[in-house]
């Protein structure tokens, strides 16, 4: 294997980065010049875009191990190493093989994938075979028992297929029903996410599980529904069917709206219904759904890269901090015939950080508790190298995770006033992340378009909804408020980036990149988690979370 030497060119060429920068390093813990090095490396052409189990997968983690070595740490993978295997599967659905079939009003129709429904399984299954299964709305499909919710009301779904309403019940609600902001109001939940409904779907023993597409809700239009043409991932899991219903996807508004007239039901009104508490689950009467469609699956083996430096005192404890290496390998090239999706901002700057983080730590005296690090693979594909650590194999147990800071996707626009911080209101660490801000004269913002539902779509939310308590930093939320150009040029910022490079080959390391502003906000992120390696504290949830309770269940091991 050549990864030794591939790890030693790509360190060399980030030192070299680094010393040509070395006048612009400024005198706190976090490097612009050396966050600049490191995405440089991490976004070159030879790591091939870092697809998970693609050819850039080996030279990237060399070099992320190499660079945990040289700051000190110590490994928290497998077997006393560095990596984390995570076993994943690609399912595929032929769109133009799948067969589906929609009964209502005493007709069937054939509805074409993509066109009027998305649908696939991440059951490790050859084929999906599904015969006039009956339909039942659901409505939004929520149980919040913190929140005095519950949709379900004890219906059985044995052999059924639920139809649920995208978002949570007070995304619509006028501000004199009595559901307005049980949920938030305009602010997204966990409840509204189109993952939690087809998990409790499987929860609840449905054969299958449908979500009406309505662009306002989803938070982005159908073209988004269907760009993955039929194929998903996941990790490998014992138990898929506790976690995946057979058969999940989503439906047009329009075919809905047929739906229900055919059912005699109107479906706005059905809509305004489910609003209330005291919903209940209705048979779509005459309704049935068929399916006939084969999965391809592929295996593949990727992995996370851990490190660690053991606590002093309470090395049982831990504060994690993380950010995922993978980013979505070659696609079509580009007017200047590259074809890499270098994944610079997204999340290289984020892999950069706690590289940075680590360094610093590194440099300290060795901290109380224990402090983790964790870069993961395949959040692209769904939160997944993540989701396989925090869900099966957390090297640091979640219970006595004190706090998870995650990075992804930081601004290059320069110094700003502010940190927009995603998923605001969630818990106690916003406070502590606005003292930190109030000792380097900035303030912390609010995030103004919690709607975007973008707390749920980092991996910080693989831990979250286990209970540990997280900070989110992600640049592309809302525009900071920048030093030069104020909240305008900020917003600016995001607008471009998120038109023209996010997730496409452009996304790719700049020299004109100002990373000021970037090492400001991850300073934050180390002042604060340095402070909680250094303590006894337990950040907590607030009253309202729906994480709250998750956490409440394991109170006894934070004695």
């Amino acid at each position: 294997m050549r990864i030794p030497s591939l790890a030693a060119a790509l360190t060399a060429l980030a030192f070299s980065a680094a010393a040509q920068g070395a006048t612009k390093i400024d005198a706190g813990p976090i490097s612009p010049a050396r966050l600049s090095a490191n995405v440089k490396v991490l976004a070159d052409s030879k790591l091939a875009g870092r697809a998970p189990g693609g050819p850039g997968e080996a030279g990237t983690l060399a070099y992320i191990v190499a660079q945990f070595k040289a700051a000190g740490l110590k490994p928290a993978g497998d077997k006393g190493g560095w990596t984390q295997a995570v076993p994943l599967i690609r399912f595929s659905v032929d769109p133009a093989a799948a067969k589906f079939q929609l009964t209502s009003g005493g007709a069937t129709r054939d509805l074409a994938q993509t066109r009027d429904v998305m649908i696939w399984s991440q059951r490790p299954v050859d084929r999906v075979q599904v015969e006039k299964a009956p339909l039942v709305f659901v409505g939004y499909g929520v149980t919040a028992p913190e929140r005095g919710w519950d949709d379900f009301k004890g219906v059985d779904l044995k052999g059924k297929i639920a139809v649920f309403l995208i978002n949570d019940p007070d995304f619509e609600a006028l501000p004199t029903d009595p559901v307005a902001n049980k949920f938030g109001g305009k602010a997204a939940t966990y409840y509204g996410r189109w993952i939690y409904k087809y998990e409790e779907a499987a929860r609840r023993g449905a054969l299958g599980a449908i979500i009406v597409h309505e662009t306002a809700a989803a938070a982005y239009p159908w073209s988004v529904v269907v760009a993955s043409n039929g194929d998903s991932y996941d990790v490998v899991r014992p138990d898929a069917a506790k976690v995946h219903p057979l058969l999940q996807g989503w439906m047009q508004r329009d075919l809905a709206v047929e739906l229900f007239k055919a059912a005699g039901l109107d479906f706005e009104a059905e809509k305004v219904r489910a609003r209330t508490y005291g919903f209940k689950p209705v048979e779509l009467k005459g309704a049935a759904f068929s399916a006939d469609y084969a999965i391809g699956l592929t295996r593949l083996t990727s992995h996370n890269v851990l490190g660690q430096i053991p606590g002093a005192r309470r090395p049982n404890e831990s504060v994690m901090f993380a950010a995922h290496w993978d980013a979505f390998g070659q696609g079509a090239a580009d007017s200047t015939g590259d074809t890499v999706r270098h994944g610079a901002a997204d999340d290289g700057i984020g892999v950069a950080g706690v590289l940075e983080i680590a360094r610093a730590f590194g440099r300290g005296p060795r901290p109380q508790r224990t402090v983790a690090f964790g870069v993961w693979t395949a959040e692209e594909r769904g939160l997944l190298g993540s989701e396989y650590y925090a869900a099966n194999h957390p090297k640091f147990p979640m219970a006595t995770t004190a706090g998870n800071f995650t990075m992804d996707v930081v601004q290059t626009a320069g110094p700003s006033h502010d940190l927009v911080l995603v998923g605001s209101g969630k818990d106690s660490l916003e406070a502590d992340m606005a003292r930190a801000a109030a000792k380097q004269h900035r303030t912390i913002t609010p995030d103004p378009h919690p709607e975007k539902a973008l707390f749920y779509r980092a991996d910080h939310f693989s831990v979250a909804k286990r209970g540990v308590p997280t900070v989110l930093i992600m640049g592309m939320a809302s525009g900071p408020d920048l030093v030069k150009g104020g909240r305008e040029a900020g917003e600016a910022w995001v607008n471009d980036y998120t038109a023209k490079c996010y997730h496409q080959v452009c996304d790719d390391w700049s020299a004109a990149w100002d990373l000021r502003g970037a090492a400001q906000d991850i300073d934050l992120l180390y002042e604060v988690g340095r402070d909680l390696a250094n303590s006894r504290r337990w950040p907590t949830w607030n009253a309202d979370s729906e994480f709250k309770a998750t956490r409440a269940e394991t109170a006894a091991q934070r004695k």
